[in-house]
C-alpha cells in the first residue's frame, strides 16, 4: 500500500513539476515542446504494450484484455468529446478568469480520474515493477500537461501562486483516483487484469488521439519522431 501512495503521490505531483519552467522563463518554443510530448508518447506505448497489456493477458486472459482495452478507449473518448480543452493561444489578452476557464480545470481534473486508476490497478497487479513503470509514464505525460494548464491559467491573469495551487489540485485529484483503483482491485481481484487493460487502452488514447498528433503539427516531425523512439527505448531499459 505504501508503495501504492507513494508512486500516485510522485506521478500526480509531476503535473506540478511540469508547471516548474514558468517560474525562469515565459514561453516555451514549439519545437522542444513537440519533443518533450513525442517522448512522452513513447514512454506511454511503451508502457502499454511491454507492460499493461502483458500482464492483464496473463493475469485474466484474452477476452478481459479486449474488453478492458476497449472501455479503456471509450471513456478516453467519452472524455474527449464532451469536455472543454485547454487552448493556451486564445487566452492571450483574457483580463480575468471567466467561466470557461473553470469548466476546464474541472475537465482537467475529470480527465486525470482514468490516469490516477491506472496507477492504482498496476500497482495491484502481481507484477512489482508494473506500478512503478506506469507511475512514471503517467508522471512523464503530467509534465507537459501541468505545464500548458499553468500557462493557460496565466494567460487569463491568473498569479503564478494561484496557477501552480490549481495544478496541485488536478494532480491531487489523480492521487485520489488512484487510491480508489487500488483498493477496489486489491479486494475484487477479478478486476485487476480488467483494470490494467482499462489502463493499457485509456494511454493508447492519449498517445496516438491527442500526444502524436500535437506532437507532429508544428513542422518539426524529424526530431519528434526520434524523441518518441528515444522515450520507448528508454521505458523498455527501465521496465
Amino acid at each position: 500500500m505504501e508503495s501504492a501512495l507513494l508512486g500516485s503521490l510522485i506521478s500526480a505531483m509531476a503535473t506540478v513539476l511540469g508547471a516548474v519552467p514558468l517560474l525562469f522563463v515565459k514561453t516555451l518554443s514549439e519545437k522542444w515542446k513537440d519533443i518533450l510530448i513525442a517522448f512522452t508518447a513513447g514512454i506511454m506505448v511503451s508502457a502499454s504494450t511491454f507492460g499493461l497489456m502483458p500482464q492483464a493477458l496473463e493475469e485474466s486472459g484474452m477476452i478481459p484484455l479486449t474488453i478492458g482495452l476497449l472501455v479503456g478507449i471509450l471513456v478516453l473518448d467519452l472524455i474527449e468529446r464532451n469536455i472543454p480543452h485547454i487552448d493556451v493561444e486564445n487566452r492571450a489578452g483574457i483580463s480575468s478568469f471567466d467561466t470557461s476557464s473553470l469548466l476546464v480545470i474541472i475537465a482537467l481534473c475529470i480527465h486525470n480520474i482514468p490516469e490516477g486508476l491506472s496507477t492504482g490497478f498496476s500497482y495491484a497487479s502481481q507484477n512489482e515493477g508494473l506500478g512503478p513503470m506506469v507511475a512514471i509514464s503517467i508522471g512523464a505525460q503530467n509534465m507537459p500537461e501541468g505545464l500548458v494548464l499553468a500557462v493557460f491559467l496565466i494567460n487569463s491573469r491568473v498569479s503564478k501562486a494561484k496557477s501552480f495551487l490549481v495544478v496541485f489540485l488536478t494532480g491531487l485529484m489523480e492521487m485520489i483516483s488512484a487510491v480508489i483503483g487500488y483498493f477496489a482491485a486489491s479486494y475484487i481481484e477479478w478486476m485487476i487484469g480488467y483494470g490494467l487493460a482499462f489502463a493499457a487502452g485509456a494511454m493508447m488514447f492519449i498517445v496516438y488521439k491527442e500526444l502524436i498528433p500535437e506532437s507532429h503539427g508544428h513542422g518539426y516531425e524529424r526530431p519528434s519522431t526520434y524523441s518518441f523512439i528515444a522515450g520507448l527505448l528508454i521505458m523498455v531499459y527501465i521496465s
